[in-house]
């Protein structure tokens, strides 16, 4: 098996390592999106808040397009002033009429679930929620995620939305997504924009309209009832029909891990909001006691029978190649040995004799690296966009020959090819 390779998991592999009770559950690397752990991982099934993570996703990407700012005013609509003051949903008063930052609604959303708070952030972006939904789903295709389906910015039931559901969506719609693919919403969010960290770290906070605090939902934040070293977000979610779900992400020294738990149950096979914490922290209990980052091979590395490739038209005829970064991977402790480089030619770089043409640049691309598993239990990666890429380089430049020395090369090899073909046939005289 190739490392470049999208693998499935080896089932039997999946239920004997942990045996995560929930409908689906995935764990993986979050720089490279190396999968540790996976359980029913491509079943689209309810998210519930979790949807956020799109919205947050979104949002951020807005600000860095200066298509919104931070410190924008937003005046409360009607809708999102309906939903505010539902105390049955988690919400922040949202008077209508009333201006509110995005940096204020954006809190409320990430700390608290603020499901008002949310749809107006949406508003501002999209200009209505009908119209941020088709931009959430358009975003998932954009960014490869499948099985999915987003109708509403919040992960609540439309049901729950007072007959004001986005355009184009039904009244008992929820949005659905796969554990593989809310793994790889939560590592794009936290590539592109880690700053979210900063906000979905905060255990608790003021709002202006609320007479107490917020307080995060996710109780696995250092300090809180289910604390665990090293959880900085990410983000919880809960309905009927989605039960307990969390994506979490924790950090401890150079290896951070993303989990997902959809509809977790306890030892009674009962959901409840302990559930999903206990089963995030197997999954990482498991990562951080089994893996760590490791250099298998070093820059520059140069792979036995793939030290050079043959160069046409330069001044010499081969060029030395190596690879341009440490091969770095995240592995299970004691799989050092379990990997071997396997060197891929660019084709496209080579004419029909499998040559390189003169001229080449010092440290040319003109291949990658595979690395080669020869152990077992390897769940692959959630996409190529995240697995590691190595490229093998030329070592130095070639320069091309002038045309006096291409000239007397060929002259050469036309006399070679006769002299070789006279010879024959004076053979064959005798």
């Amino acid at each position: 098996m190739l490392l470049s390779s999208i693998q499935l998991p080896n089932r039997a592999f999946a239920q004997d390592a942990l045996n995560i009770n929930a409908d689906a559950a995935i764990l993986i690397e979050a720089s490279t999106g190396k999968i540790l752990y996976a359980k029913n991982e491509d079943a689209a099934l309810g998210i519930a808040s979790m949807t956020k993570m799109m919205t947050e996703y979104i949002m951020f990407e807005a600000i860095h397009d200066g298509k919104i700012k931070w410190d924008q005013e937003q005046t409360i609509s009607d809708y999102v002033n309906k939903i505010s003051v539902d105390t049955n949903l988690s919400n922040v008063p949202l008077e209508k009429g009333k201006k509110f930052t995005i940096r204020e609604l954006y809190e409320a959303m990430a700390i608290y679930s603020a499901n008002g708070a949310t749809i107006s952030i949406a508003e501002a972006i999209a200009g209505s929620e009908s119209k941020f939904v088709q931009m959430m789903n358009d975003k998932a295709k954009e960014l490869g995620l499948k099985n999915y389906k987003f109708v509403n910015s919040t992960g609540l039931n439309n049901r729950d939305l007072k007959g004001m559901h986005p355009e184009g969506t039904g009244a008992e719609d929820e949005n659905v997504m796969s554990a593989r693919s809310t793994a790889q919403l939560a590592a794009y969010l936290l590539r592109d924009y880690p700053e979210v960290l900063e906000t979905t770290s905060i255990t608790k906070k003021e709002f202006r309209t609320m007479p107490g605090e917020m307080k995060n939902w996710n109780w696995m934040l250092p300090g809180l009832i289910y604390g665990y070293e090293g959880v900085d977000g990410l983000k919880t979610g809960t309905t009927d029909f989605a039960g307990y779900c969390f994506t979490g992400t924790a950090k401890r020294n150079d290896l951070r891990v993303i989990t997902v738990v959809m509809n977790a149950k306890n030892s009674k096979g009962q959901g409840d909001y302990k559930s999903r914490f206990d089963e995030s922290k197997r999954m990482m209990e498991y990562a951080f006691t089994n893996y760590s980052t490791k250099e298998l091979y070093p820059k520059n590395y140069v792979i036995k029978k793939h030290d050079s490739l043959p160069v046409v038209k330069g001044k010499e005829k081969s060029v030395k190649i190596y690879t341009d970064k440490p091969i770095k991977l995240v592995i299970k402790n004691g799989e050092e040995k379990l990997y071997k480089p396997v060197f891929k030619v660019d084709k496209k770089k080579l004419n029909k004799d499998g040559q390189l043409t003169a001229p080449l640049k010092k440290n040319e691309v003109v291949g990658t690296v595979d690395l080669a598993y020869s152990g077992e239990n390897d769940f692959g990666y959630l996409s190529k966009d995240f697995a590691p890429k190595i490229n093998m380089v030329t070592q130095e430049k070639v320069e091309k020959a002038n045309w006096f020395v291409l000239m007397m090369r060929g002259t050469g090899g036309f006399f070679s090819d006769m002299w070789t073909s006279v010879t024959k046939t004076v053979k064959g005289w005798f």
